[in-house]
């Protein structure tokens, strides 16, 4: 597991490959985002994406497995305290397999929590084509080394 005194600046991390499948894309957008072009491939054609794609939300929410599963492996665990930025610049479709590639840009105390510091992070979410799908900058509350 990782402190943030392990962390520098520039620091990359990688995850494994997750595939979206058209079922689990359907079932996600007729629980959370119940658009037809995320529950209903017919009638999908006929809107601007012209065949079922993920919900970003979806998309946030595979990401955020990846990224929990992944190489940085904070002590902890990754513990948001918010994000700047979240956009979708593809859509996801089904058989599309996703990984994250997280870059520290930034690392800082935490004012009120001694024990913890602050990383800056830009999260970029790839299909199998090297497209980029969601790009994220969000801050963490990292664990310090315990003090012995």
């Amino acid at each position: 597991m990782r402190y943030f005194e392990d962390l520098k600046v520039g620091d990359k991390f990688n995850t494994a490959e997750y595939e979206m499948t058209a079922a689990e894309i359907i079932a996600f957008g007729q629980k959370f985002d119940p658009q037809p072009f995320h529950t209903d491939p017919a009638a999908a054609g006929g809107t601007l994406f012209g065949r079922l794609v993920a919900s970003g939300w979806h998309t946030a929410a595979v990401s955020m497995r990846l990224m929990v599963l992944g190489e940085m492996a904070l002590d902890g665990g990754v513990i948001g305290q918010g994000m700047e930025s979240l956009r979708w610049p593809r859509p996801v479709l089904p058989g599309d397999r996703l990984r994250v590639v997280t870059e520290i840009l930034e690392l800082r105390d935490a004012p009120a929590r001694p024990e913890r510091g602050l990383i800056k992070l830009r999260c970029r979410t790839y299909n199998q084509d090297g497209k980029v799908v969601q790009e994220m900058t969000a801050t963490l509350l990292a664990a310090r080394r315990p003090k012995l």
